[in-house]
């Protein structure tokens, strides 16, 4: 019976931060250090430095997690880049740059997109090419995110993306490896929701011009708050909850099975209600206060932390969750340890 199992994580975070009161200040009083460190739960987050950028971070991480593993680098057959679009050179392909970076030269690569959804609805794509191809046994995933470089602080309507950081994340997948298996996934998607958050300026639609320059590179916004919030209220925690649930369903297990969640940063209302709807203390998962939202890094980080903090060990049973604007929901189950 063939199994997927994870052989480890690696992570880079830049050394350069930006505190809850820098965001205070850049936001021109309209929120206050307080605020943004109770409510929207960030003390601080890693910005890139001069030379982080998308591509280099995913390397540094896809390192990170062959250092940490010891496989070796010639033994990995496919990798799939779940870094975001903005980085170093448009229309290159990170996932060979990886390859490149790594020596992983038996290797061939493709990016994949779900926005902060990536690394979750990859792991799923990475789990059926394993099974389904006797000629794929480890697949590495890895990424870069620095999405934070287009948030503009005086948009009111941004408060939710305050929180963009910056690193990479990478995670190594081996079929009949036997132990920390993915067991269950789903992904759910409303794509009514797709132009209504994103770059604004940049794209065909509406070009960079020497007006829009300096505006270009501050615009990733809501395009379509009042269709995006009213949906999202509608359907954004349903759609959490169901993907947890079929994914569970699909491993044979329940929410009381649940020993740690491994979740995106949120609001930290938001964080603590979804803990107590699945019935989970707060030490059964990580805050990213100290991190904020690093995109489809999130769950990587979340596990790395928890491996090194003792919350995840043999026997722990591991839910990934995820969402990205577009709109995408998803979630998986890992079984830590042993078959």
């Amino acid at each position: 019976m063939t199994n997927v199992g994870i052989v480890g994580t690696g992570i880079y975070i830049p050394e350069t931060y930006m505190t809850g009161k820098e965001i205070s200040e850049k936001t021109q009083g309209v929120w206050s250090e307080e605020a943004v460190v109770e409510k929207l739960g960030i003390r601080m987050k890693p910005i890139p430095g001069d030379q982080d950028g998308t591509q280099e971070m995913g390397a540094l991480a896809a390192l990170d997690a062959l250092k940490n593993t010891g496989i070796d680098p010639l033994d990995i057959d496919v990798i799939l880049c779940v870094g975001e679009e903005w980085k170093e050179y448009p229309l290159t392909t990170s996932a060979l740059y990886i390859q490149d970076r790594i020596g992983a030269k038996n290797a061939w690569g493709i990016d994949l997109a779900n926005r902060c959804c990536t690394t979750v609805s990859t792991m799923k794509i990475a789990k059926d090419m394993l099974m389904a191809d006797d000629s794929i046994n480890t697949i590495l995933i890895a990424g870069g995110y620095r999405n934070g470089d287009f948030v503009d602080y005086t948009d009111k309507n941004m408060s939710m993306m305050f929180n963009l950081g910056a690193g990479g994340g990478a995670i190594i997948l081996k079929k009949n490896y036997n132990k920390n298996l993915l067991l269950g996934s789903h992904v759910i998607a409303d794509g009514s929701l797709a132009r209504t958050a994103g770059v604004e300026i940049g794209g065909i639609c509406n070009p960079v011009t020497p007006d829009n320059v300096e505006e270009a590179f501050k615009s990733l916004r809501l395009m379509d708050a009042k269709k995006m919030k009213d949906r999202l209220n509608e359907v954004s925690m349903s759609n959490w909850y169901k993907c947890i649930d079929e994914s569970l369903r699909k491993a044979n297990l329940t929410r009381s099975d649940i020993d740690y969640l491994a979740i995106l940063h949120m609001k930290r209302s938001g964080h603590l209600a979804m803990l107590e709807e699945l019935g989970l203390r707060e030490d059964q998962a990580i805050y990213l206060e100290d991190y904020g939202h690093i995109g489809q890094i999130d769950q990587i980080l979340s596990l790395h932390l928890a491996l090194q903090e003792g919350k995840v060990k043999d026997g722990s049973v591991v839910a990934m969750v995820a969402a990205g604007i577009g709109y995408v929901w998803a979630a998986n189950v890992i079984k830590w340890g042993e078959n």
